[in-house]
């Protein structure tokens, strides 16, 4: 019999806040933490605004030396990673250090340090250069310093799928529990690429929303008048358990999760399938992990990023997975609300899709206002709906063809 994984702590480090009930309440209100960038002069680019995390103080969560010693990025995985393992219960250090692991995805790692440290290079040559530069900058440095922060010697690795890294670190990490070389892991994703350089780098690829004069309304997936995502940064940390480990301790358990699929494109470095047969794939392959089928599921976290290619494709993906089912099955977008967190969007997805299976709510897509007639599904327009849920889907794809679906819920109507 297959091992169970169950979720038992959540974290988030987002635009609209680092509590998960109230952040949990403004995604449920229609809040949007978009609004002009205020970490650098943003006056010179073509787009000026953002999902930026406001006031964030890492030293509340790690002494100011190592403040001085990570990266933004990193930063936020361990604040995230430190409430999620309080929201958990566990005592780390009475476990086997062996048999807990951490898995954490970023798109792209250390961007602020490389900015930083190129303009020392250039401005005064390569002895200015930090020695700590590079573990600040690898995309590994989140993981090895949640592993170290806990001393858990199981399994430890990092995952950049672009969009899909933090999904594809969760489904790993689920793996890690399935084939018993771990009882529990950390796992998640965490960005932070709103800086001068990765604003610069989408904005030349026109992959950003232009909306300058109402950058609350930027992000509107699956609207007719979308016009590209936007960039924001962040972390979703969530701890996974063996069903029994859990039970055991008498553990509070969100949701179980039951089915985790990959796939790839294969056709184009950033531009979708267009007819989405790859995030078809991924999808299908998650429902046969889970052994359900395609009405077992009640809510689509939509990957959702308010491009023109994108989400077409994945409503056709949704159309061709679901059959029948679709046009009664909600899907909504958080991004609508969060702007694109990159490799750290499929954490902070997926505990909202637990939160909305726990509260029965299902968040809304807000600024959805014209409809487009290529994606025609029931998208939850602009308000919440209560509806009572028992699994969920969550979706997330990346530049390179990196698709990964996740299926959160109750097998049987309870734990």
């Amino acid at each position: 019999m297959r091992r169970r994984v169950v979720i038992t702590g959540m974290g988030t480090v987002n635009a609209l806040g680092m509590e998960l009930n109230g952040f949990w309440n403004r995604i449920c209100e229609g809040h949007s933490g978009v609004s002009g960038i205020e970490g650098f002069d943003p006056a010179p680019y073509r787009t000026r605004f953002g999902g930026e995390v406001k006031d964030f103080d890492a030293s509340a969560f790690m002494s100011h030396k190592q403040v001085r010693r990570v990266d933004r990025f990193t930063q936020f995985a361990i604040a995230a990673g430190m409430k999620a393992v309080e929201d958990s219960g566990l005592a780390m250090e009475e476990e086997n250090p062996h048999r807990c692991g951490v898995i954490v995805g970023s798109g792209i790692g250390g961007l602020d340090e490389i900015e930083a440290q190129h303009s020392k290079l250039i401005e005064s040559g390569p002895s200015k250069v930090s020695a700590f530069m590079i573990p600040k900058l690898m995309v590994n440095a989140a993981s090895g310093q949640l592993s170290i922060l806990f001393r858990l010697c199981g399994p430890n690795t990092a995952v950049a799928t672009a969009c899909a890294s933090a999904s594809n670190a969760i489904g790993e990490a689920f793996q890690t529990i399935v084939r018993n070389d771990s009882d529990v892991m950390v796992t998640g994703g965490s960005e932070a690429a709103v800086t001068p350089m990765g604003l610069s780098g989408f904005c030349a690829m026109r992959a950003l929303s232009s909306r300058n004069d109402d950058p609350q309304s930027a992000s509107r997936p699956f609207d007719n008048d979308r016009d590209g995502f936007v960039l924001s940064e962040g972390a979703g940390i969530l701890v996974l358990e063996e069903y029994e480990h859990a039970q055991k301790r008498g553990a509070r358990i969100y949701a179980e999760l039951l089915g985790y699929g990959v796939s790839a494109d294969g056709s184009h470095m950033t531009a979708p399938d267009p007819n989405g047969s790859g995030a078809a794939r991924a999808m299908q392959s998650a429902l046969n992990n889970a052994e359900l089928g395609p009405e077992a599921v009640d809510y689509i976290n939509a990957h959702g990023t308010s491009t023109p290619l994108g989400d077409k494709a994945e409503t056709a993906a949704i159309k061709t997975v679901f059959g029948s089912h679709a046009m009664q099955l909600p899907v909504s977008s958080t991004k609508s609300q969060l702007g694109h967190l990159l490799g750290a969007s499929g954490g902070v997805e997926l505990i909202v899709s637990i939160l909305a299976i726990n509260k029965s709510v299902i968040p809304p897509t807000i600024n959805y206002d014209n409809a487009d007639p290529e994606c025609d599904l029931d998208y939850v327009p602009n308000e919440s709906r209560e509806v009572p849920l028992k699994r969920a889907m969550s979706n997330s794809f990346g530049f390179g063809g990196h698709n990964a679906s996740l299926i959160v819920g109750y097998r049987n109507g309870s734990i």
